[in-house]
């Protein structure tokens, strides 16, 4: 397999899905966008929200900016299909803003991956909701006891 190969690779079946999905999850958690932009491929095609983005160095700049903006962001993503080589998510992240204002994101994702498992293409919608900060949900990346089936985030 190649050095730049990142597995599980395609096609997914529902394990190899399932561990792809968790692996993004903890990687976003990181808040590392140089680690983050190694999961896609050199010239990975992202649409997020209503921004284009083209390649490593976009996506690295992209979640740099966004980090700063996003203070204490904390994510959760479940899948929701598979086939082949792609795989659906919904997530839901917290963050609050220099105001200290909390949101809740919520959104989905398409995925589609090269033969090597990294990421080719990504395609996010999304919607922020305010919240107070006695209602946020998450607190830190997942724990051990609460990855794998049975531990999907709500819809509220």
């Amino acid at each position: 397999m190649a050095e730049d190969a990142r597995p599980p690779v395609p096609p997914f079946d529902e394990t190899t899905a399932l561990l792809k999905v968790q692996a993004a999850e903890d990687g976003w958690n990181s808040r590392d966008p140089q680690r983050v932009a190694l999961a896609y491929t050199e010239d990975s095609v992202w649409r997020n929200r209503d921004l284009f983005l083209t390649g490593r160095a976009e996506i690295v700049t992209f979640l740099t900016a966004k980090w700063e903006r996003e203070l204490d962001y904390v994510l959760r993503k479940s899948l929701w299909a598979f086939h082949g080589n792609r795989i659906a998510v919904r997530f839901q992240y917290e963050w609050h803003d220099a105001a200290g204002q909390w949101f809740r994101s919520h959104g989905n994702e398409n995925w589609e991956f090269a033969d090597n498992g990294l990421m080719r293409r990504r395609e996010a919608s999304i919607n922020d909701v305010a919240i107070a900060e006695s209602d946020r949900r998450l607190h830190g990346p997942r724990p051990e006891d609460e990855r794998g089936p049975g531990h999907e985030i709500p819809l509220r």
